[in-house]
């Protein structure tokens, strides 16, 4: 793979972010961070999505100006992702000037084709969607089904995107494409919804929304969201209808794009439309995640479940944002819901990344160090199905994020960890010594270790800042690609001393990991 393009969707800033949004970004910081240990070009896109009636209406209610609750709430989340280690390549802001510039040459493009039109509409509108709604959409009770809400009747003259126009190119792409849309069980509700379509509101009447881009040679309208959100993912990379960037030829089409399951709709069937209309490449593959329901429940202002990120890592006092994430990356199957709760969240992380992956580590070089002094030795002569296990693992976690399946190669990891604890304990090297098999001895901690380099080389997307505290005791490259990952790279010398030998991630219930009781 020569480059590697993923982007998430766009956060609305009309709130704070909360456990939701720090879910999708992890989980696509995860798909990044791997893809850099496989090619040399990569590419990550977030964001903020900051025009629309409900930044004009939340505004208003806060004694602010639109773009001064956009400057304010997108701070937020930029301040959120740091916090949880999630390096993005580009933050962009549909303010953003050029970002606005673009999406008017698109429309003003797209009318000039005759894929834009102007018609009177009369039609449902729900704000939290952002969307006009037909009556099937709705539940039995004349409401939205994922705000709840009675969307209101709304009339204007619009301008219209054609996408009945393209109908039938993006059923035979979903179809002649089984894993365009990922997890497959999707396909079939989106070819569903593709049944009955129809060509969409793409601008909005400044009478009633004036928070837009306006659309050039029309002072009466502002563009619609679906032209201007959908469109960031290429407009950050310097597309533009009279001569895109080196960049954007360089980056798109992105290899998947990651979005909430919600969304799928505008991403499967208006984002491709647009996309045929520009007669510009599609991308690779929609990854569209589950939701994560707090305590088994699903989040809500009303019912005051809804989490802030960075809250839990205050509440449980960690400095690093690992924890967190391997817990969010794992939390559902691939395409499926997850659940957070307090409880399982530390249990999990302390059984797998404290007492599994982290003790396995300590003692290991905690035995390197009293029985050798921590030296390899050179008659240390190593070779073991353990090292054939480490390599299939690595095929194994590749195969997975080949199909973006991010919790299910973290199980493959722990599975490793698992494995190596069970050798240890088999071989009980403390024994070895204690019966004067000093080759012996070597040889099973050498081969751990070894295997921990692995270890550490496919825990790093999830848990980067453990990863390289592994590394370091081990002297072990953390920038090997995954293609190189091999069992030759502990080697003979002194490897470390007993001061050097550092817990890399203490246990959430631990005194030394509760600054309260320091």
């Amino acid at each position: 793979m020569e480059k590697f393009y993923t982007t998430t969707a766009i956060d609305y800033v009309n709130g704070a972010p909360h456990i939701g949004h720090a879910y999708e970004k992890i989980l696509t910081d995860v798909i990044y961070r791997h893809f850099t240990q496989r090619c040399e070009d990569t590419y990550f896109l977030t964001g903020t999505d900051e025009h629309g009636i409900k930044i004009q209406k939340t505004s208003a209610a806060q004694g602010m100006t639109p773009k001064e609750l956009c400057d304010m709430n997108a701070n937020k989340f930029k301040d959120a992702w740091k916090a949880l280690g999630v390096e993005y390549s580009q933050f962009i802001r549909t303010t953003d000037d050029e970002h606005e510039k673009i999406v008017q040459k698109i429309f003003k493009k797209l009318v000039e084709q005759g894929d834009i039109y102007k018609n009177s509409y009369t039609g449902l509108y729900c704000q939290g969607c952002e969307a006009f709604l037909s009556e099937k959409d709705l539940t039995e009770d004349g409401l939205c089904p994922d705000h709840l809400k009675k969307p209101e009747v709304v009339s204007e003259e619009n301008y219209f995107f054609k996408l009945t126009k393209y109908k039938d190119a993006i059923i035979k792409h979903i179809k002649t494409n089984p894993d365009f849309i990922i997890p497959s069980f999707r396909a079939n509700e989106v070819l569903n919804q593709l049944e009955n379509i129809e060509d969409i509101s793409v601008s909005r009447a400044k009478s009633n929304v004036t928070w837009g881009v306006p659309v050039l040679g029309d002072d009466d309208q502002v563009i619609y969201v679906w032209i201007d959100a959908l469109s960031n993912y290429i407009t950050a990379l310097g597309y533009d209808p009279d001569g895109s960037s080196e960049k954007f030829n360089k980056y798109w089409p992105a290899e998947v794009q990651v979005i909430g399951k919600d969304i799928l709709k505008f991403h499967s069937i208006y984002w491709l439309a647009i996309l045929m209309a520009l007669d510009l490449p599609l991308p690779k593959h929609i990854l569209a995640h589950g939701w994560i329901t707090i305590d088994q429940t699903k989040m809500s202002k009303s019912l005051g479940n809804v989490i802030s990120p960075t809250s839990v890592l205050e509440a449980f006092n960690l400095d690093c944002p690992d924890p967190l994430r391997y817990y969010m990356a794992s939390a559902a199957p691939c395409g499926k819901d997850g659940n957070y709760s307090d409880e399982d969240f530390k249990e999990k992380v302390n059984a797998h990344l404290a007492n599994s992956m982290g003790n396995l580590l300590n003692r290991t070089l905690s035995m390197l160090v009293k029985y050798f002094e921590g030296d390899i030795k050179p008659e240390f002569k190593v070779k073991s199905e353990l090292f054939d296990k480490a390599l299939e693992t690595v095929k194994a976690v590749k195969h997975h994020f080949d199909y973006f399946e991010v919790q299910e190669a973290a199980q493959k990891i722990i599975e490793l960890v698992d494995v190596t604890n069970k050798y240890v304990t088999d071989n009980a090297p403390w024994t070895l010594a204690k019966e004067g098999q000093m080759d012996k001895c070597g040889e099973v901690l050498t081969t751990v270790l070894e295997v921990m380099c692995v270890i550490s080389s496919l825990i790093y997307p999830y848990c980067p800042n453990i990863a390289k505290a592994m590394a370091e005791q081990l002297s072990y490259n953390l920038n090997t690609k995954l293609d190189d990952v091999n069992c030759d790279n502990i080697k003979v010398g002194h490897l470390i001393d007993k001061e050097n030998i550092k817990p890399v991630f203490l246990r959430m219930d631990s005194e030394l990991a509760d600054k309260s009781k320091k």
